[in-house]
């Protein structure tokens, strides 16, 4: 499998991202040597496709599949897609408080310790449906980690497409989400610019 070995925030920095959309509270000091150059049209779309492709850890391929996906669905292209990006389970996982940093998400979903509807799911790009329940497998419930997760993610704000017990570390999707609830920093016009030439 492909890795990113970039350090986080050398990346955020070249992709002028805030870190917190990852679930870091770092700040880099340091400015981007780019910063004052001027971007080309092409150069422009090719960095929402990046940063769109860093803050939900999805490589090129799978990246392209959503986008395909999301053009064969009814309505705006752009918007199908961050919603797919978005319904993905690592990043609900994220979006539900029961893990630091999207990647930490991807990791616990991947080590087999979450369910949805009752099923054992250890797939990062499951897509969740509207209705389905994800909680933590009674085996990794009393998981020091998963205390010291929700004591640290307590004050996250969980968006309104998402109920989450967190005492009992489940959640529901209650609907899914629409553009204007996804505050992610990525103009996906220019994302459907890019694929459609």
């Amino acid at each position: 499998m492909a890795v990113n070995k970039t350090p986080v925030l050398k990346r955020c920095r070249s992709l002028d991202l805030d870190p917190v959309y990852l679930g870091y509270d770092k700040k880099s000091r340091r400015k981007s040597n780019r910063t004052g150059r001027k971007k080309s049209e092409y150069g422009l779309q090719l960095r929402e496709k990046q940063k769109a492709k860093f803050i939900y850890g999805v490589m090129e391929k799978p990246f392209r599949n959503y986008y395909e996906k999301a053009d064969k669905k009814k309505g705006m292209t752009g918007e199908n897609l961050m919603i797919i990006l978005e319904s993905r389970l690592d990043n609900v996982v994220f979006r539900m408080g029961f893990a630091r940093t999207r990647k930490e998400a991807r990791q616990v979903v991947d080590h087999k310790m979450f369910l949805v509807n009752g099923k054992s799911v250890n797939i990062p790009s499951y897509l969740v449906k509207a209705g389905d329940v994800i909680e933590v497998r009674e085996k990794s419930k009393n998981i020091q980690r998963f205390k010291e997760i929700t004591e640290v993610t307590g004050g996250r704000i969980v968006p309104d497409w998402l109920d989450v017990d967190a005492d009992n570390l489940q959640g529901t999707v209650k609907e899914m989400p629409t553009r204007d609830q996804i505050d992610v920093p990525v103009d996906e016009m220019l994302i459907v610019e890019l694929y459609s030439k």
